[in-house]
């Protein structure tokens, strides 16, 4: 099939844009000697794993169904961090990660007796360098009261702890995230604030993790620069292994949402298109960054024309765009860029048909990974 045969709406992810990115991230991994693996957190359609199992990628989980989907359809290194770890799920994140990391001292301290069963796992430590390189709070770890990471002064003033009880010891990675779809010049801050802090006990570790947030991939992004940056960290810590778990730089600009105009309305001067697809449940990040994206159809100067969502959400709507055209029931629109961060966090509000999920080839044939009826909406109500 190609795009034009395919009812809307329905996400398309596009190989060879895939393979793109994965090419770049391989020869960035290659040339700085770092191990860079992938969030799941941003994009886990699994169906499309077999691509990225050519490349020998690991990846980072959050929760045991993530690292569980990892183990089936991915593999290689299993990196493991969760905010609070229980007594009912520790012994599985141990049973399936090869790296687990601990977001407190109090974390650690309750679940460290449990590393002796588990040998092969390495347990590391989040710490949180407290520089502030984002400018969108939601997606901030950074910000004052932060709940992500140990902070150096917690570990100041914990030191006669640490040398009594050795509570640091087993640990042999330390893990900072603090980035968000940033510039390796954010990097560069957080890095130099980080070594800083906790440089000290950089000689007891035997890995770093700089997480997630490079989008390396990003048109403009400087990667010669990331790679001088990891090879000069690599340089002044030849024990240390550097890992990083970029999760939109796999899947930037790999896929776009294929959405039909099905009404349009106008009020108080407002043009309305209403589309069969929802920004709260099919784009929620356009309402919680929030940002517009790109429509391939549209243009700079033209008439204006708001989105609306097919939902009875008041606030489900994002524009203005503006096009060269009156807009008419049936157009087709494209809206750019909707793979990374948005098919993992699409909802069912108000049981909105689901749009389906579309692999293109590097040949231009398309198939179905995934379509929804109302079975996948029931499955999912009590």
């Amino acid at each position: 099939m190609t795009i034009e045969q395919l009812p809307t709406p329905f996400y398309i992810i596009y190989e060879d844009k895939l393979r793109r990115n994965l090419d770049l991230i391989a020869e960035v991994s290659r040339r700085s000697g770092a191990k860079i693996i992938m969030a799941f957190k941003a994009n886990a359609l699994w169906r499309t794993f077999h691509i990225m199992r050519e490349y020998g990628i690991g990846f980072t989980a959050s929760s045991l169904n993530e690292l569980r989907l990892g183990h089936e359809f991915l593999g290689h290194d299993a990196h493991s961090y969760c905010p609070a770890y229980t007594d009912a799920t520790i012994d599985e994140y141990l049973k399936w990660s090869t790296h687990i990391t601990f977001n407190s001292l109090g974390q650690w301290a309750m679940h460290k007796d449990k590393l002796k069963d588990y040998p092969n796992v390495s347990a590391g430590l989040r710490v949180n360098p407290k520089c502030s390189v984002i400018e969108t709070d939601l997606y901030n770890p950074a910000l004052p009261g932060s709940r992500f990471g140990v902070s150096a002064e917690e570990i100041t003033n914990h030191k006669l702890q640490i040398t009594n009880s050795q509570i640091l010891d087993g640990i042999e990675g330390l893990h900072f995230h603090a980035l968000c779809e940033s510039s390796s010049y954010d990097l560069e801050k957080v890095l130099a604030a980080f070594e800083e802090q906790f440089g000290h006990l950089l000689p007891q570790m035997k890995w770093v993790n700089f997480g997630g947030g490079h989008l390396m991939t990003r048109e403009g992004y400087d990667t010669e620069h990331l790679i001088r940056l990891i090879q000069g960290f690599r340089e002044r810590y030849p024990w240390l292994e550097v890992i990083l778990e970029p999760g939109s730089a796999f899947t930037w600009r790999t896929g776009d949402l294929i959405t039909s105009v099905v009404d349009v309305v106008s009020n108080d001067g407002v043009n309305t298109a209403i589309v069969d697809v929802s920004f709260a449940c099919h784009m929620p990040d356009t309402l919680e960054m929030p940002y517009q994206p790109l429509i391939t159809q549209s243009v700079a100067e033209g008439k204006p024309y708001m989105l609306g969502g097919n939902s009875c959400l008041s606030g489900d709507y994002c524009g203005p765009w503006h096009f060269d055209h009156d807009l008419k029931a049936g157009e087709r629109l494209t809206l750019e860029d909707m793979n990374h961060y948005t098919t993992v966090k699409t909802t069912m509000f108000n049981g909105i048909q689901h749009p389906a999920i579309v692999l293109c080839d590097s040949k231009g044939d398309c198939q179905y990974l995934r379509q929804y009826d109302y079975e996948d909406y029931k499955s999912r109500m009590s």
